[in-house]
């Protein structure tokens, strides 16, 4: 017995495995999911937006629509970015009747042979999160039916692409936190040698000779921590700036 396409499709974006992919890597399955499911879909595009409109991550399954959005995302004009901002489906049945309203989306299309397109928001939440974009070769290449697909597999795409970027992001912080706290925890240890050679020296002397060595070796404080730590180098000039 056949299998549905868009139960398939969405049994595959529901099964997706946040932490084995990268947001690149996201947005290329679920483009590759979307086109086997659309069979009326001779590309598709898919794409992340900041709040200024601009990708900040996008993906295709050919090559040359990279230019046809590329064009609209120079001139700030087309479907791609109308269903995002507004968060609506867009149906072009007929590329070229749309020339006035996006000039070079349209001229593009034109020269790739793009005759339809269907752009849809990827909302998770309230937040449009980015598009996915549709071409066809044909016109009116889109039915009702393709659209109502295509909002599915767009709405199940944005949740897991928003999953995937909320986990890179959340990684990426605790990184960043856990350097911080290695790097304060290194040059507390420094401070605390320093002191411990020149009792006369406060926990603010200690912090300022290692500045003072940092400044004039050009190199990061925390390196210069970690080499005391090490005992790879002397205590920093103690008689620098008239310390003693």
């Amino acid at each position: 017995m056949s299998v549905d396409p868009r139960a398939k499709a969405l049994s595959a974006l529901a099964r997706f495995q946040v932490t084995e992919a990268t947001v690149g890597g996201t947005l290329s399955r679920i483009a590759e999911i979307t086109l086997e499911a659309m069979p009326s879909a001779a590309i598709v595009w898919i794409t992340m937006l900041g709040e200024d409109g601009q990708p900040t991550k996008a993906i295709s399954t050919s090559p040359e629509s990279s230019e046809i959005d590329a064009a609209q995302y120079r001139e700030g004009k087309g479907p791609c970015l109308d269903a995002w901002r507004h968060k609506k489906v867009v149906r072009l049945g007929r590329v070229e009747r749309c020339a006035s309203e996006y000039p070079a989306f349209a001229a593009a299309c034109a020269e790739h042979g793009v005759q339809s397109t269907l752009s849809l928001p990827m909302i998770s939440g309230a937040v449009a999160v980015g598009a996915m974009n549709l071409y066809a070769h044909v016109p009116d290449g889109f039915s009702d039916d393709d659209e109502a697909v295509g909002m599915d597999l767009a709405g199940a795409g944005g949740s897991v692409l928003s999953n995937v970027s909320a986990y890179w992001t959340a990684f990426d912080l605790s990184q960043g936190l856990n350097e911080a706290m290695k790097t304060r925890a290194v040059i507390e240890q420094a401070k605390g040698m320093i002191m411990a050679l020149s009792p006369g020296l406060t926990a603010d002397d200690a912090f300022d000779l290692l500045c003072k060595a940092s400044q004039r070796e050009n190199v990061k404080v925390r390196l210069i921590a970690q080499r005391i730590v090490e005992q790879r180098s002397p205590t920093p000039n103690q008689h620098e700036g008239g310390t003693s």
